[in-house]
């Protein structure tokens, strides 16, 4: 069987070329100011250059996004990045707004455009809308089950991709307005705070002073704060629903959660070759290496109340393992070690 591909963020060089080492087939990148990732490094044009070679040389695909949603002040940027892009040549560009789709397939007419996740498709009528226009792939919704994927897959031909692992925004992707109003930062944007994951506490008004905890804890509540998608023990059942691509989020995280669960990942779509699909419990404790707020398996196998959320004081990042350093090289037996945390010998 043709396996799904396995898709890694690269929000540097230096975490694309990780992601690649660790068995990612393509990967995913931004623009400085226009990618829905305005933390992470995002690569200059100069740096674009050097990724988009280093990934020819080594056989892999390059997606550039543009999935910002543009106001009129932003048209003119994408017109003249689009300029340079065309010089490179990606395999896809990521998109969100049917703006910037037009905009892309005028400028750059051969080049894919893949329809991001952020353009929240969620059923097989805004699906085939999408592949009469001339997209070639689609980012499904997150908040989609199997079956509803399913149902997409039997509409339409054109390849889908979904999400398998990383961060969950409590909206639907992209929509959230939250960080907007506390921290003028917004998510729509590239610039999310996160602000879901906060503690909050409710207050009736004639009543200043007296905060009441929502639901779980005396903190405050926790209810906004989602765990961190992980759908490695069932990727058989979104291969089986006609899914071409599997996603990892994650642009701003480290090198090692880049290394770790791209390494883990490509074990595990190594091992649909084999039926039924065997799971190994290493792949969970793999994961649990690197930075995660629990794990959850979403929407994707229906709705499960609760589960998917953190209670209690759960809203910072837990991990097993603390990540010291990168072996750059190993002679007669000694390695070289670039450091990036304390080490006591």
């Amino acid at each position: 069987m043709k396996l799904p591909e396995l898709l890694a963020p690269a929000g540097d060089f230096e975490k694309l070329v990780t992601a690649l080492h660790y068995g990612a087939e393509a990967v995913y990148m931004g623009l400085s100011g226009l990618s829905l990732r305005a933390k992470a490094d995002n690569f200059t044009e100069k740096e674009l250059k050097a990724a988009a070679s280093f990934v020819r040389q080594n056989g892999k695909k390059l997606y550039i996004t543009i999935n910002i949603f543009p106001h009129n002040r932003d048209l003119s940027l994408i017109k003249e990045h689009l300029v340079f892009v065309k010089e490179l040549a990606p395999d896809a560009l990521i998109v969100s707004d049917l703006g910037v789709f037009d905009i892309v397939s005028e400028a750059l007419p051969g080049t894919p455009v893949h329809i991001s996740t952020q353009a929240n498709i969620t059923n097989y009528s805004t699906a085939k809308f999408w592949e009469k226009a001339g997209a070639k792939r689609l980012v499904l919704s997150r908040e989609l089950t199997i079956d509803e994927i399913k149902e997409i897959r039997d509409h339409v031909s054109l390849e889908l991709e979904c999400f398998v692992h990383g961060a969950i925004c409590i909206s639907y992707s992209g929509r959230c307005y939250i960080s907007s109003f506390l921290a003028n930062r917004s998510a729509n944007r590239g610039e999310c705070t996160n602000s879901c994951r906060w503690n909050y506490a409710l207050m009736e008004e004639k009543r200043p002073g007296i905060y009441r905890p929502v639901y779980e804890n005396e903190k405050g509540t926790y209810v906004m704060s989602s765990r961190d998608l992980c759908m490695i023990q069932h990727l058989d059942k979104l291969a089986d629903a006609g899914v071409d691509s599997f996603k990892i989020e994650g642009r701003t995280k480290g090198i090692n959660y880049v290394a770790g669960v791209v390494k883990t990942y490509r074990e595990a779509v190594d091992r649909l070759q084999e039926r039924p699909y065997k799971v190994s419990q290493q792949w969970m404790r793999d994961l649990a290496m690197s930075s995660n707020r629990g794990f959850t398996t979403g929407m994707f196998l229906g709705d499960h109340p609760d589960e998917g959320y953190n209670h209690d004081d759960e809203t910072a990042y837990v991990m097993t393992h603390e990540f010291v350093g990168v072996v750059k090289a190993i002679n007669d037996g000694k390695a070289e070690i670039a450091l990036r945390n304390k080490i006591e010998m």
